[in-house]
């Protein structure tokens, strides 16, 4: 623990439909939903106007459709979350150099690391000058969390959304925590905190009254010691600059059980590509290469195969997959299918096991087949048919995907079907704009990339030194759901 609140979490609020509600004029609050749109699709985001009628992330879109029939379901664009992230880091990456990233939307940073703050006004006028910075640069809001440790931090984050900052003070830890649900400790999921319930203790007040021995009893010896230092607010973890990764993975939820062992195939062999992709996006090779096949019982399977060097050539953890998917029935139906490499290393070792098929029109095969995916452990986007001309359409003109029109310019999809696509044409920096209809087919329609959301940025290049160190309007207290 330290003396003074200098670990700073931000967690970028409702992140993904933020970016989204920016870059639509038409969608700014109103309920927007996104994630996988298929019959097995899960929710990756909701908007605040969404969380309010109930639904929430990881979530079956078909519930979600049930609670929010009104709401825009859209399909993730990874490509504007990750520049809009890149941004974000590139602004932490000014105050100190020990951030540590844990997702796209959030960090952590040492901030006395960085000589950006050393008591209790540096810290808030940091955080306050950090949520400017964001907003001016992406148009999006962060919520900041300040504390002398990892844990009280990303708590301070939860409990200030949206939008908004809370400092927690050395020394005030304890009385902050003692009325919070067990639930807000790392580490306490539903299972454990109906175990701890049963036992009487549904507040973080409770386990540090029970003390260490019996916190040991009930869930062990190494957990129950972890919990008890948590209950006293200790947590002496350093943030740490660099998190490897331990492994790379893809996988696929299906629509429709796969029957036919050659589609199976097929799909495998498409997402061992699609792995191999993020391994080289990472400047990384693995030596063990892991099948994932959840059948139509949901009973879930996995097979390894270990190379004899680490590898990112797709052919070699193609060929791989394909062995290990030949030790797995699938004659009852699969539901999902998942391709990884573990055992990363920063080089490769040459061709070991690949026969004569080229890896480079393998790689563009499967490119021209392939489905976004919902990242950070929730289920893929599922993969549609390809005897479909519908479900064919709808892969090329996923909703919410930006496109442009020769005559009409700049929109995105707000759906497609019988040989249709409809689109809104607006720009982020727009009014809403007016709604269009046109064959899926039409040779004026192509699809785009995403927008800036900031058109016209403010000039950062000398933050923080030059920065403003509070935002007009902004809560320094903050409060409100938390963002996936």
């Amino acid at each position: 623990m330290r003396p003074a609140p200098t670990i700073l979490h931000l967690d970028m609020d409702a992140f993904y439909a933020s970016a989204e509600q920016a870059a639509k004029p038409s969608l700014r609050g109103k309920a927007v939903v996104v994630g996988g749109l298929g019959p097995r699709g899960v929710v990756a985001t909701a908007s605040y106007e969404a969380r309010r009628l109930g639904v929430h992330s990881a979530m079956p879109t078909a519930q979600a459709r049930r609670l929010a029939p009104n709401a825009a379901y859209l399909v993730p664009r990874f490509s504007l979350y990750r520049t809009v992230s890149d941004q974000v880091m590139e602004l932490l990456g000014r105050l100190s150099p020990l951030v540590e990233p844990l997702s796209l939307d959030e960090a952590f940073v040492d901030l006395e690391a960085g000589g950006t703050a050393d008591d209790s006004a540096s810290a808030r006028a940091t955080g306050e000058g950090l949520r400017t910075a964001i907003h001016a640069v992406t148009g999006l809001s962060g919520s900041v969390g300040l504390a002398g440790s990892k844990m009280l931090a990303k708590i301070a984050s939860e409990e200030a959304k949206p939008d908004g900052l809370l400092l927690i003070e050395p020394g005030t830890e304890r009385e902050l925590l003692a009325p919070m649900s067990v639930r807000i400790l790392p580490g306490v999921g539903p299972a454990t905190g109906d175990h701890l319930r049963r036992a009487g203790m549904t507040t973080v007040h409770d386990l540090a009254e029970a003390g260490e021995a019996e916190l040991v009893r009930l869930v062990g010896k190494a957990h129950g010691h972890g919990l008890y230092r948590m209950a006293l607010g200790l947590d002496d973890r350093p943030v740490v600059a660099e998190r490897d990764a331990k492994s790379v993975s893809v996988e696929d939820t299906f629509d429709v059980d796969l029957h036919d062992r050659v589609r199976v195939r097929a799909e495998v062999e498409r997402l061992a590509v699609r792995c191999v992709e993020r391994l080289r996006a990472a400047d990384r090779s693995g030596r063990t290469v892991v099948l994932k096949v959840r059948r139509y019982d949901f009973s879930t399977l996995t097979r390894s195969e270990t190379l004899r060097g680490p590898t990112d050539d797709p052919t070699v953890v193609r060929e791989a997959a394909g062995r290990l998917l030949e030790s797995v029935d699938t004659t009852g139906g699969v539901r999902l299918l998942g391709v990884g490499v573990t055992g990363l290393a920063d080089y490769t070792q040459e061709d070991l096991f690949a026969q004569a098929a080229d890896a480079r029109e393998l790689a563009q095969r499967a490119q021209e087949h392939s489905s976004p995916s919902v990242e950070g452990g929730e289920e893929s986007i599922p993969e549609p048919e390809p005897d479909s001309a519908e479900l064919l359409a709808a892969r090329r003109w996923p909703a919410g995907h930006d496109v442009h029109h020769e005559e009409h310019g700049h929109g995105w999809v707000q759906g497609s079907g019988v040989g249709r696509v409809t689109v809104r044409f607006e720009e982020p920096w727009s009014a809403p704009g007016r709604v269009l209809t046109f064959r899926v087919d039409d040779p004026l329609l192509r699809p785009a990339d995403p927008l800036p959301l900031v058109r016209d940025a403010a000039d950062y290049s000398s933050w923080p030194a030059s920065l403003p160190k509070s935002r007009s309007g902004a809560d320094s207290s903050g409060g409100g759901e938390s963002s996936p």
